[in-house]
């Protein structure tokens, strides 16, 4: 399993834009994208107690959280995903998701799923159970998002974050998202064991500086 570094930056609009420019000259486009950008909608899990909410928040170091997510409303292709933080680096490990599947969970059906051979499936399954999470927030954003070679390095401008407020049931069209109160554009860069410094150079911005920020715990201000 890679830990991955990771710097994140709120930026303005103006950032935003110098920053496209300066990365499509110099990175690839990810190939997920579609005229440069694509939209990302995330099921984010946690219990009563909030406690991956808690965790960010709190800043504890060792933490992690579950969701489900797929891309440009495409629910052919959806995804569990596990992301993991230790000491500030991280990492995210995933396994493909029917829609049927992604539905069951939605629902509250967890009983096919302690017959699963993907360990995440079961990891998922046992923790329903222990910590009783639940589906909990609705995540929609746009992305765009550039690529480098060395160094396995990625930066993606995130922005137009979204939350379904109370509805979970992110396979249906028709769950209505409303903009996050006061969310802002965040610029992640995220690499491996070095961060070359082509890259560091494209994304130094005047005054901004590496900083927290969860957009799941952006859409949580709503409830």
């Amino acid at each position: 399993m890679v830990y991955r570094h990771e710097w994140k930056h709120l930026i303005n609009l103006s950032d935003h834009i110098v920053l496209r420019e300066r990365l499509s000259a110099v990175m690839q486009p990810d190939p997920h994208a579609v005229n440069g950008k694509y939209d990302i909608r995330s099921l984010y899990f946690d219990n009563l107690a909030d406690k991956a909410l808690r965790e960010k928040l709190d800043g504890i170091s060792r933490r992690e959280k579950f969701r489900i997510r797929y891309y440009n409303g495409d629910t052919s292709l959806i995804h569990l995903e596990k992301k993991s933080k230790i000491a500030g680096l991280g990492t995210k490990q995933k396994v493909l998701l029917s829609k049927h599947e992604a539905q069951a969970i939605v629902n509250g059906d967890h009983s096919w799923m302690q017959q699963s051979p993907d360990p995440l499936i079961i990891e998922l399954y046992s923790k329903l159970l222990s910590q009783q999470l639940k589906p909990k927030s609705i995540v929609d954003y746009t992305r765009e998002a550039f690529l480098f070679h060395a160094g396995n390095v990625r930066v993606t401008i995130d922005y137009n974050i979204r939350t379904g407020l109370w509805c979970t049931d992110f396979l249906n069209p028709g769950c209505i998202t409303i903009p996050a109160r006061d969310a802002p554009i965040i610029l992640e860069v995220k690499w491996d064991a070095f961060l070359p410094d082509i890259v560091r150079d494209l994304v130094q911005l005047h005054g901004r500086s590496p900083c927290a920020f969860s957009k799941y715990a952006s859409c949580r201000t709503y409830g």
